[in-house]
């Protein structure tokens, strides 16, 4: 004996044993895990684990354990339990899934007939077409409502009137004609209409007053026109006092009548450079803005002798070039001369009048001698006309007193004076 203890030998049926005992623990957690597979674990497409999956990440760690300490032992390597999860399959079907829908068939038009997309009409559009009809008619329905206004005014007429019985003033007649028009299209306004004629003596001014003052009496009743002569209605050795008076009520009482009738009054001023200043002022309270809306529909017209001097100076001064073509030259000169007499015509439509030539005279005396009934002989009506007084600039003649002398001549001719 040499002092070395002897080794004890193993058998090998202990050797066997030592090698099924674990072979047999790990296939018994293989079963298990394949039943808990079947069983239990769910798979979220989405990406997302549910809990068993948790719990059979736990049994895959146990089991690597257990592996690890199986390969410590000689296991054969031919022995080879991985099989694919179902996991990896439910993957891998997936995948051939998305490469079955990328990878569709290339489809060809048939042989039909092809038909562009129908185009599904709005409602809105309908409901538009149908506003813009409804204004459309709208605004017809008030154009329409103007001329049955103007209408009523016959306005018309009045226009053949004034050419007919006014001579020489053909560009005074277009502009009071054009201002009315535009005024009384309508009957509420936000202002009142003031006209005034102005000029030399003797060329229609007054003449035209009385016609539309005739016009609008037959038109609107005589209960809606109101003349008013300043040497009558106020003279001179008269109280102002009593004429502002007078006049305020004239006024008043005629435009609250006329407001109720919805008729639109008309006031004629004659010889309104012998009005009082303040008899002026009061007047001018009627033509402001600021006033109810009876007395802003209403029509004043002003006549007056007031720049007549300019008119005539600036006439014979520019005969030679047509003074027809420079009427805003002349407007501005008469207006300056109104405004240095009262702040009344600040707010006034001026309308010059012109001299009158000798043609125009021969008119006047003839249309008097039809008036009185007198045979119109033209060698006569020469002579007449050739008694006044004229203005000889060139080859023409302008009247110096215009047709005022008319009737006083005609008179004498008279088989009764």
């Amino acid at each position: 004996m040499d002092g070395t203890e002897p080794v004890p030998e193993v058998s090998a049926s202990a050797k066997r044993i030592s090698l099924v005992s674990p072979l047999r623990a790990a296939i018994r957690i293989r079963r298990r895990i394949r039943t808990l597979k079947k069983t239990n674990l769910q798979l979220d497409l989405s990406g997302r684990k549910s809990a068993d999956s948790t719990k059979l990440s736990v049994v895959r760690r146990q089991f690597s354990t257990e592996r690890g300490s199986i390969s410590s032992f000689d296991a054969p390597k031919f022995f080879n339990f991985d099989t694919p999860s179902l996991e990896q399959v439910a993957l891998s079907s997936l995948q051939r899934r998305k490469k079955r829908k990328r990878s569709r068939p290339v489809l060809y038009p048939g042989n039909g007939k092809k038909y562009l997309p129908i185009e599904h009409k709005s409602k809105a559009k309908r409901c538009l077409i149908l506003f813009i009809g409804i204004v459309c008619l709208q605004i017809l329905n008030a154009i329409e409502n103007l001329d049955d206004n103007v209408l009523k005014y016959e306005l018309d007429g009045l226009e053949k009137t004034m050419q007919r019985e006014v001579f020489g003033q053909k560009i005074a007649i277009d502009k009071i004609m054009d201002i009315l028009k535009d005024y009384l299209a309508t009957h509420w306004h936000n202002k009142p209409l003031v006209i005034s004629m102005n000029g030399p003596s003797g060329v229609g001014k007054s003449h035209m007053g009385r016609i539309v003052a005739k016009h609008f009496r037959s038109v609107v009743e005589s209960d809606f026109v109101l003349q008013y002569y300043v040497m009558h209605n106020c003279p001179n050795d008269s109280n102002v006092a009593t004429c502002e008076a007078e006049l305020t009520n004239m006024i008043s009482d005629m435009v609250t009548r006329a407001e109720m009738e919805e008729k639109i009054p008309i006031f004629i001023f004659d010889e309104m450079e012998l009005m009082p200043p303040s008899l002026l002022d009061t007047l001018q309270g009627y033509l402001k803005l600021n006033q109810s809306n009876e007395y802003l529909n209403a029509i004043y017209i002003l006549i007056s002798n007031i720049g007549g001097n300019e008119v005539t100076k600036y006439f014979l001064q520019n005969v030679s070039s047509d003074v027809l073509n420079v009427p805003q030259e002349l407007h501005h000169i008469v207006q300056s001369s109104l405004r240095q007499h009262h702040s009344i015509w600040d707010v006034a439509e001026i309308v010059p009048f012109i001299l009158l030539e000798k043609s125009h005279i021969a008119n006047c005396f003839l249309d008097e001698l039809l008036r009185e009934g007198l045979y119109p002989d033209n060698r006569n009506v020469e002579n007449l006309a050739g008694e006044l007084k004229y203005y000889t600039i060139r080859d023409k003649q302008y009247s110096i007193t215009g047709c005022k002398q008319v009737v006083a001549k005609v008179n004498l001719l008279h088989p009764y004076t």
